[in-house]
């Protein structure tokens, strides 16, 4: 008897977990639908599952031989993990998949803004993951060559638009040093660019006084990669920081310097006196008339909101605070950008760090669908 009692229970058990939902109103496609109403065991498209692409987007083999089909793009988003030119903490070589972690509740079919009504993912851009570069972590000098070399194959790829045919690039970091890389690839399509560097330092430092002088070797590193680009004529007299507070190394050499290298400063406690429309509208009076490129170290916010960087520097911005700013920039031709210096190891549980980067990330990708850019014959 107790043995059919058991028995019973069990199956009584084995039915309860049969559980029927009530129909579902065919009026919004519920969530990690794939584009359909489909109530069925779609496994095609799962949410936080399979091969991980920043926000879900589809994977494209960029870098695959001459030889092979590469299916167009509009907007590459590639990694650089490369963080051998620090001159403080390593470990951004992780932030390229640290910034894809952060945004994983990112999807296209659930990214409707709350303050544009637009969703970038789903206009005329498309926009893919291409994977890291392959970089060596040995030889700076060699791993430069190599991210310079991805730039150049997946920038001079056929976009996906018929008008607008050179596909713009944006990095994930990597520490800063990967700038210079990038810098070299929109040059080649687009011309000398003006700069809009958020940053807690200037990043314009003489190789001779961030390096020694020991060897040119040690001089290309992450604070001094926009004093080569200037160098190199691969930007414009219009370029601007945003967001600096960190010290320089010599009170009147360093700032000059920087003015020579064709950049004026918004610092970070300015946000306080002019507020974020006046950067905004600083930022924008700036670079008016320029092709622009931006390049975000997440350190230019405060550590509060981006603990998770090599070089962090207290009293910075917060994220709403530079999101604001970003979106404000709206109407620019951004040909080329990147999110840098995130090292996911210095995170807390609540990936912080990762979460900012990946919405930041989402920003410029909305800055390139508003404002398509034709790139110059080569």
């Amino acid at each position: 008897m107790a043995r059919l009692s058991h028995l019973l229970a069990f199956a009584a058990t084995a039915i309860a977990r049969e559980i029927t939902f009530p129909p579902v109103s065919g009026m919004q496609e519920p969530l990690g639908a794939t584009g359909r109403m489909n109530l069925g065991m779609d496994l095609s498209e799962p949410l936080y599952s399979g091969l991980m692409t920043f926000g879900s987007l589809p994977y494209v083999h960029c870098l695959a031989a001459a030889d092979t089909t590469v299916e167009p793009y509009d907007i590459a988003i590639v990694g650089a993990p490369f963080d051998t030119g620090v001159t403080a903490r390593p470990g951004a070589r992780y932030g390229p998949n640290g910034i894809r972690q952060g945004s994983t509740r990112m999807h296209a079919q659930f990214s409707w803004s709350v303050y544009t009504g637009r969703n970038y993912f789903q206009e005329w851009a498309k926009v893919v993951d291409c994977g890291d570069a392959p970089l060596t972590v040995l030889d700076n000098t060699i791993a430069l060559k190599q991210l310079t070399k991805t730039h150049e194959v997946i920038s001079a790829r056929k976009g996906n638009d018929s008008e607008f045919t050179v596909p713009r690039i944006i990095t994930l970091g990597g520490d800063h040093t990967t700038t210079l890389p990038a810098l070299r690839s929109t040059f080649t399509h687009f011309g000398p660019v003006s700069v809009i560097h958020f940053d807690s330092h200037i990043d314009t430092w003489n190789p001779d006084v961030l390096g020694g002088g020991f060897s040119h070797y040690a001089g290309v590193n992450h604070g001094t990669f926009l004093h080569i680009a200037h160098e190199e004529g691969l930007i414009l007299n219009s370029s601007i920081h945003a967001g600096i507070r960190a010290p320089v190394s010599n009170k009147k050499y360093d700032i000059h310097h920087d003015k020579s290298c064709g950049f004026t400063i918004v610092k970070a406690r300015d946000l306080d006196k002019i507020g974020m429309q006046g950067v905004i509208d600083a930022l924008k009076e700036r670079v008016k008339g320029t092709k622009v490129y931006i390049s975000v170290d997440i350190d230019v916010l405060d550590p509060a909101f981006a603990p998770a960087t090599g070089t962090a520097e207290v009293g910075g911005w917060t994220t709403r605070e530079l999101l604001t700013i970003l979106d404000g920039l709206s109407g620019m031709e951004v040909v080329g950008a990147d999110v840098v210096e995130v090292a996911p190891i210095y995170d807390n549980p609540g990936e912080t760090t990762v979460l900012a980067a990946a919405e930041v990330v989402h920003s410029l990708i909305g800055l390139m669908v508003e404002k398509p850019v034709k790139g110059k014959a080569t």
